[in-house]
């Protein structure tokens, strides 16, 4: 007796029809019956009443039944129980910094048979991988709501000024976004960040003035290799600032309040995996 053939025999045990069991399983009718007849010789028995008009299940057929589907539960779990476990597919951002490297290492010990996957994309990406169920989870900041998608809040990140390292400021502790008013903001392009470029231009207009444009933008590493040659400045995530070596630009804190963004954790709105609570709980390791 083969599992291929308890298989096949519930199939058509369940549609009483061997054309449609054929088509569940993906093969040719032809070979479904070969091997219920096969069943049958090795049982000794006959399972269907087969007619021109219907099939059903003889006596011996009814009793097989569950014990069929008994015996491929088992072996369904026979597999699972030597299976790789599922990983974790996680969305990240370059600029999480610190913050990453912490939340990995608290979950290793929280699930240290589980494997992470880690995918650096774009906000919008990350958050329609999750929707889609391509993502188990991703980092965000700032973003607006989406379909199919929840958010669980984790930490505020601010914002450092990264300035040439020869600048009168740069020796400061901190300083106030007023004070940079006369160097030009090399800044990524809106439609790129939204919620960084409103909340940096709207610091520099509470501050009473306008930001100087600075050059086009390109990547961050590009932006800091100018700062280093040039009076420019632009923002950096303080956590993101931290594993950054560059020893031309210096970065500053600033003195006022509120000049951060809240990072958060994208899930699917139903369906979430089974490693969220461990994520979460690791994210929470992280900030203590």
């Amino acid at each position: 007796m083969e599992l291929r053939q308890l298989t096949y025999f519930v199939a058509v045990a369940e549609e009483l029809h061997f054309g449609r069991a054929a088509e569940r399983l993906h093969i040719v009718q032809s070979a479904v019956s070969m091997q219920i007849q096969r069943l049958e010789r090795e049982l000794g028995a006959e399972l269907f009443d087969r007619s021109p008009r219907r099939v059903r299940l003889t006596g011996a057929g009814e009793r097989l039944l569950p014990e069929a589907r008994a015996v491929l539960a088992a072996a369904e779990k026979a597999r699972a129980a030597v299976a790789p476990p599922a990983g974790l597919r996680l969305g990240t951002s370059t600029g999480l910094g610190t913050h990453l490297d912490r939340v990995l290492a608290a979950f290793a010990r929280r699930a240290p048979d589980v494997p992470v996957e880690l995918y650096s994309l774009p906000a919008a990406e990350r958050l329609a991988r999750v929707a889609g169920g391509q993502l188990d989870a991703a980092f965000v900041r700032a973003v607006e709501p989406v379909p199919g998608v929840r958010v669980h809040p984790l930490w505020p990140d601010p914002l450092v000024a990264a300035i040439p390292a020869s600048h009168p400021l740069a020796a400061r502790p901190e300083i106030g976004v007023d004070e940079l008013a006369g160097l030009p903001l090399a800044l990524t392009e809106r439609r790129t960040n939204p919620a960084l470029v409103d909340l940096v231009v709207g610091a520099c207009r509470e501050a009473g003035f306008e930001p100087l444009p600075g050059p086009s933008p390109g990547s961050l590493q590009d932006t800091l290799a100018s700062i280093g040659t040039r009076p420019l400045w632009t923002v950096v995530y303080a956590s993101h600032a931290r594993v950054l070596h560059s020893p031309r630009v210096a970065f500053v804190p600033f003195r006022a309040p509120g000049l951060a963004l809240a990072t958060g954790l994208a899930v699917p709105a139903a369906g979430a995996s089974a490693h969220l609570d461990a994520l979460l709980l690791a994210c929470g390791d992280h900030e203590s």
